[in-house]
């Protein structure tokens, strides 16, 4: 349909031979963008005279974060110890999970389809969930407080841990593995001996990558109960107490950022 609207250009090589070129889609490709960003803007009630109009109370937010009361530091430290260990607790034991079933998801290593896809579409459905729900949910089951939040960031870490190594297990050189299975090891001990130092660093990398994210997303698990310095954020910000605002604000700047440069200069180091 699209090449008889838009007709094949006609090119003459040098042979004498007859080609014809076909008509890029890149206008039809503008066209649906559009239309979709047309029908979004329409959908939502977006309004940017709405947002240039209302734009300069974030700016008058910031002035009144400015200085920010350092009164309120030693407030402001537990629980942003509590949401550094909530990311780390949930990272590190999610990883930790991850690989067995990512073993599993793995078809060069279990050679069961049913097994393989059952396992990725438990990490596909986990990873579907938002932090910030999955933290909600577990409020409700669990109370409120830091496990709430230490086991949203768990669940989400598995399955982004998980299906991030299933995909590079399958891509490894099977030579080794392989070999040892033909003389009688285990999969369990060939996968030891010949798989996980060839993943390890990969691993170890995506491992802290994942760390440094959580971080991030730890802050606000406090809006829903979950702990840490999302709950007195939410709560400054309530009282509009914007002093104390930007003082949550800069120790978590300052934690992340130095969580990110620790984390990269590792990262480097493994690969």
């Amino acid at each position: 349909m699209y090449d008889k609207i838009f007709k094949p250009k006609k090119l003459v090589l040098d042979t004498g031979e007859v080609v014809y070129e076909k008509a890029t889609r890149t206008p039809i490709v503008w066209l649906i963008f559009l239309g979709l960003l047309i029908f979004s803007l329409k959908f939502t009630n977006f309004q940017f005279s709405v947002l240039i109009e209302r734009g300069a109370n974030f700016f008058d937010m910031l002035k009144k974060m400015v200085p920010p009361d350092t009164s309120y530091l030693p407030k402001v430290v537990k629980p942003l110890l509590d949401t550094i260990k909530m990311s780390f607790i949930g990272s590190i034991l999610g990883s930790v999970f991850a690989i067995p079933f990512a073993i599993l998801a793995s078809s060069n290593i279990v050679h069961n389809q049913v097994i393989n896809k059952v396992v990725r579409i438990l990490f596909t459905f986990l990873r579907t969930l938002p932090t910030l729900v999955t933290a909600l949910i577990a409020t409700y089951i669990f109370g409120l407080g830091t496990f709430a939040g230490t086991l949203a960031i768990f669940i989400f870490s598995f399955s982004y841990m998980g299906k991030q190594m299933f995909e590079v297990i399958e891509t490894v050189d099977m030579g080794a593995f392989e070999a040892m299975e033909s003389m009688g090891a285990t999969k369990l001990k060939a996968f030891t001996v010949t798989i996980a130092p060839q993943i390890m660093p990969i691993y170890l990398s995506t491992t802290l990558f994942n760390f440094e994210g959580n971080v991030r997303y730890a802050a606000i698990l406090g809006y829903v109960g979950a702990g840490g310095i999302g709950l007195i954020l939410n709560d400054r910000v309530n009282n509009r107490d914007y002093p104390s605002v930007g003082m949550i604000l800069l120790t978590l700047l300052i934690t992340v950022i130095a969580i990110e440069l620790i984390s990269q200069v590792i990262r480097r180091k493994l690969t």
